[in-house]
């Protein structure tokens, strides 16, 4: 089936992206307001702004895309079941991960970056880095990075995955959802959902903890890198809670 989300869903997700925008305004003032090696711009008393290709701007393209899929697998499941763990830990995710996502999308509008890179592959920050002899702690791929849903702009899910990739036309990010496990995760409920968010979850949560260390690596905006660290020690903590939440349904993360 064709992952079709309500309107009232999408009108609360809106809600939300709008509200943790604002919240995010403090944090994305603070970015612009520093001096930073690799920048473009700079002179008597400008800040400089990283440039197209960095790490910092890759990562914040990416990640943004990253979050997005996290924030929709989280209302999908909180639609699937009425336990009051997951539904909670959903709810979590969303916010935190709209917050951050406002964050990183409001950063690439200060350094006046564009939010898409045409002809450029997901990842390609990292693995710019790795030929240059950088070290970033994650690397291109992951356990299901088959297909994006959505765009790298906006909060609405559309046909075209990062940078207008069509979904499903190979990997795209480490930990990814394919289209074909978002729409069954739609169709499940009940412990059966909760399952299978929890899987999805904690494989997109490692594929997100890898993006953030090689930001943590590689970055050159200290707010970013801040915030990526933030990225890895949350979410290890949350992988943790769904493995555990996991194990009372007699399940396990995949391989």
């Amino acid at each position: 089936m064709t992952l079709a989300l309500t309107r009232t869903h999408w009108v609360s997700l809106a809600a939300v992206v709008s509200a943790l925008l604002f919240a995010g305004a403090a944090t994305v003032a603070s970015a612009g307001g520093d001096e930073h090696p690799g920048g473009q711009g700079g002179g008597a008393g400008v800040p400089a702004a990283p440039a197209a290709g960095s790490a910092d701007a890759g990562f914040a393209r990416d990640m943004a895309v990253h979050h997005q899929q996290a924030v929709e697998m989280s209302f999908i499941v909180r639609d699937r079941t009425q336990d009051e763990e997951v539904r909670r830990l959903a709810y979590d995710i969303a916010n935190t991960q709209a917050n951050q996502r406002g964050m990183l999308l409001g950063w690439l509008d200060l350094w006046k970056l564009p939010k898409v890179e045409s002809g450029t592959e997901p990842m390609a920050w990292m693995e710019r880095a790795h030929g240059e002899g950088g070290h970033g702690g994650g690397g291109h791929g992951g356990t299901s990075g088959n297909g994006a849903h959505g765009s790298g702009q906006g909060a609405g899910t559309g046909d075209a995955g990062h940078g207008g990739q069509p979904t499903g036309a190979g990997p795209v990010m480490p930990g990814m959802a394919t289209q074909a496990e978002l729409d069954r995760l739609a169709e499940a409920s009940g412990k059966q959902a909760e399952v299978l968010f929890l899987q999805l979850m904690t494989d997109h949560h490692k594929g997100g903890v890898a993006m953030a260390e090689g930001c943590a690596d590689l970055c050159t905006v200290p707010q970013e890198k801040a915030l990526a660290q933030g990225m890895v020690d949350a979410q290890q903590s949350e992988m943790d809670l769904m493995a555990d939440l996991l194990e009372k349904r007699g399940s396990a993360p995949r391989a």
